[in-house]
Parts: structure tokens; C-alpha cells; sequence
């Protein structure tokens, strides 16, 4: 079975990983977050032209710790979408360059599905039926999930608004946290108190959807609440707000996921983006999952955020499969939704 080459350039981050039968071989990781910072957020002609200056570079180096030299490569996958336009045109068309020059098939591959894979390096095939809960900066969704180079994937739900992800960075900069405002909050949740301040659970009534997602609203309580406490001449104690706010996302996030994997009958749950690397909404799920009888899956820490690692296991799944090749005419689709895990 040859390599596969995957490249992931969706966001901030360029990412290069090599996969060979499930087995990643080897990998590299850039990233330009430093460069947002100052912005609060992703400036998309900044991480495009970090990724052009960062992507053969990350090539070399992820070949060179898998051993591999071009006459290895057997394939290559990329994401196509979604994501920032400027940012997915650069490695779409670093893609068609290699799959050209080494005369090898191209795969085209949603970014989400790349998500999802991002399990099977760690833990090998899923099951034949399970539920993913994907959840990041720009995503959050429930999936019922087969095989992915095989089946369709149906989404049970997905958030009406801001992502958990988005919501994490808004509500650091409202508490004067620093970018990006996952890691932010995690780290200073350490020191407070989740049961300190009562967010709501958005979407958690009778008359709402039961498996629906929404972020806005509880962004916008704890920008309220941090008003009221300024106006009233007290301090913001931000350990207890980061702490109850963090507590208030992972428990709409694990409670609507282990009711998607009952109403669905199956006993997998698959966590995966970004915010799975959060430490609460890891350890919530555990608690839940084993409570409920439910197999709990989550990639390990750096294979949760956007990588090459990822985008590799899904072409190695397509080509295992016997899945056409995309082929050079694959174009970026900043917006497209996943429907499979191969973007034609």
C-alpha cells in the first residue's frame, strides 16, 4: 500500500501529514497564530500568505521523519473546504502541483470528515454505526457517521449561530483573556468555581430542538453578567467566570451528544475539532459516556486541531476503498457542507 499525502491549509495552521493503511507515518505542523494575536482573530491574507511560505517546508519535513521521498507517495488529499477562501487556494493548488509533478491521484476532502478520521490514527476503524460530535472554532455539529469513504454522513444537528469555538474566543476578550480564547479559559477555569455564576444552557428547554446548538446567547450572559459586576464597582472574578461559562458549553455539548447517540441506537461517541482538546468537555464526556454505557472516542491533544494528519487519513481511507480521484480540476469550496467525506 503506497502513502498518501495529505495537506490542510482550511485556517491558521498548515498542515502536512503522510498515512499509509491507517498508520501515520509521519507529520508537520505550522502555525500563524502569533500573527493574528494582535487582531483578536484570523486575518485571512495573513495565514494565506503564511501558509505559502510554510507549506514546502512542512512537506519536507513531514517526509523526511516518515522516510519517504517522492517515489513513495502514492497519493495526495487536501482539503477543499470549508474554510478561509484565500487560505484553502494555497494548498488546493500546492496539491494539484505535487499530484502533477510526481504524477500521483488528488482527492479532494472536507474538512470536517478530515475531523473525524483524526480517531482512526489513534484508535483504528470506527464501527459501522456511531455518532461524532464535531466542535471547533467555526463548527459545531452532530453527525451520524459509517464509513466514511463509503457512506453519507447525516447531520443530526448543527449550531444555528456562533460555534463553541467562536464563543470561547468572544467570551475571552470580554473578560480580557488573550487570544485564542479556548486555551485561555481552560487554563484560567483551573482556578474558579463552575457552579459560581449560573449561565444558561442555550437550547436545553421543552419547546427547543433537544439536539440543537446555539453559543450567541450564552456569550451574550456572560458579557451581561461582567457589565453588571463593572457597573456595580466590583472586581470581575474572572477564574469563576471562565470556569462557569467552560462548565456551561461542555455540559450542552456532552448531554446533547449522548442523547444523539441513544435516539440514534448506537453506543459510540466520537468527539473531535478543536474544542475536544478542551479538558472539562473531555472529562464531562468521559463521565457521561461511562455513566450512559457509551463508548467514548477522542484523538489525542495535537491531532484535535487542524492538521495534514487528518486530511492524509481520509485519502488513505478513499484510496483503500477504491475511490475515484477527484482529480486536478478540484476547486476550494469555502462554504460547502459535508455531505461525504470527499469533495467531487
Amino acid at each position: 500500500m503506497s502513502i498518501v499525502l495529505g495537506i490542510e491549509t482550511s485556517c491558521d495552521e498548515t498542515g502536512v501529514g503522510l498515512v499509509r493503511d491507517g498508520v501515520l507515518l509521519g507529520d508537520a505542523l505550522a502555525s500563524s497564530m502569533d500573527e493574528h494575536v494582535r487582531f483578536g482573530g484570523v486575518v485571512p491574507e495573513i495565514a494565506a500568505r503564511a501558509h505559502v511560505a510554510s507549506l514546502v517546508p512542512c512537506v519536507r519535513e513531514a517526509m523526511a521523519k516518515a522516510g519517504a521521498k517522492p517515489e513513495h507517495i502514492g497519493a495526495i488529499a487536501v482539503t477543499a473546504g470549508p474554510g478561509l477562501a484565500t487560505a484553502l487556494h494555497v494548498g488546493v493548488a500546492a496539491a494539484k502541483a505535487y499530484a502533477a509533478a510526481w504524477g500521483v491521484p488528488l482527492y479532494g476532502v472536507h474538512h470536517l470528515a478530515g475531523h473525524a478520521a483524526a480517531d482512526l490514527l489513534e484508535h483504528g476503524a470506527l464501527p459501522a454505526r456511531s455518532v461524532a460530535l464535531i466542535v471547533s472554532g467555526g463548527h459545531t455539529s452532530l453527525l451520524a457517521v459509517g464509513d466514511l469513504a463509503r457512506d453519507e454522513v447525516v447531520h443530526l444537528s448543527d449550531t444555528i449561530d456562533d460555534a463553541a469555538g467562536e464563543a470561547f474566543d468572544k467570551v475571552a476578550r470580554i473578560i480580557g483573556l488573550p487570544y485564542p480564547g479556548g486555551p485561555s479559559i481552560d487554563r484560567a477555569a483551573r482556578e474558579g468555581d463552575p457552579n459560581a455564576i449560573a449561565f444558561p444552557r442555550p437550547l436545553t428547554g421543552p419547546r427547543d430542538p433537544e439536539l440543537g446548538f446555539s453559543f450567541s446567547g450564552l456569550k451574550t450572559a456572560v458579557a451581561r453578567w461582567v457589565e453588571r459586576c463593572e457597573s456595580d464597582g466590583r472586581p470581575v472574578p474572572v477564574p469563576d467566570v471562565a470556569a462557569s461559562f467552560q462548565e456551561a458549553v461542555a455540559d450542552v455539548l456532552t448531554s446533547k451528544a449522548i442523547l444523539a447517540c441513544r435516539r440514534q441506537g448506537v453506543d459510540t461517541l466520537v468527539v473531535v475539532g478543536g474544542v475536544a482538546a478542551n479538558s472539562r468537555v473531555r472529562s464531562l464526556a468521559e463521565q457521561r459516556c461511562a455513566e450512559a454505557g457509551i463508548t467514548l472516542r477522542v484523538p489525542p491533544m495535537r491531532l484535535c486541531t487542524d492538521n495534514g494528519a487528518m486530511i492524509a487519513a481520509v485519502g488513505d481511507l478513499l484510496v483503500r476503498a477504491g475511490a475515484e480521484p477527484t482529480g486536478l480540476h478540484v476547486s476550494a469550496r469555502p462554504s460547502v457542507v459535508l455531505e461525504r467525506a470527499q469533495l467531487v
